[in-house]
């Protein structure tokens, strides 16, 4: 289900392998989204989501790596060059889907949904970050100027994390 009211968990994605899937292995968990590119001056913040993924994903959290190229083509790779570069540059190890549009007509659903309210408004960069609560709620929206290690970020995932 694609429609603009499905939940976040309903939502067809493709995996970076280009397997069908949705976010419903996920739910319960706390979702830190983002919009992420390999060519950008945001691109070492995959070393922060890492560190975010590994330090919190005993407590639920779910780090989810979406690829673009809308923003000065700085994602121009395909899949599988976007998975060996995360991989080996920075260890990367949590959930990443397929390359997608975040604005525009083709604007994926996903980002349809997250781009909605309660925090309106296209994507303006790559490293754009998305928390989503247990419920599937979307619970705040982060700039990428806010590093994954920035203590706004990591009080955000643990208030998150805290509430059942």
């Amino acid at each position: 289900m694609n429609s603009p009211s499905a939940s976040i968990y309903e939502i067809r994605l493709k995996d970076i392998d280009g397997g069908e899937t949705t976010l419903e292995p996920y739910r319960g968990k706390v979702l830190l989204i983002v919009n992420v590119a390999s060519k950008c001056g945001f691109t070492p913040q995959y070393g922060g989501l890492q560190d975010l993924h590994e330090k919190f994903a005993g407590q639920g959290l779910v780090v989810l790596g979406f690829p673009c190229s809308q923003f000065l083509n700085q994602e121009p790779g395909a899949n599988e060059d976007i998975k060996r570069f995360c991989s080996l540059t920075y260890g990367v190890t949590f959930p990443m889907f397929e390359k997608i549009d975040v604005n525009g007509a083709n604007r994926h659903p996903i980002y349809a949904l997250l781009a909605g309210k309660p925090f309106a408004g296209g994507i303006k960069w790559n490293f754009t970050k998305f928390l989503v609560g247990r419920d599937g709620k979307l619970l705040n929206r982060f700039g990428p100027m806010t590093k994954p290690d920035s203590d706004v970020m990591v009080r955000a995932i643990e208030s998150a994390l805290a509430a059942k």
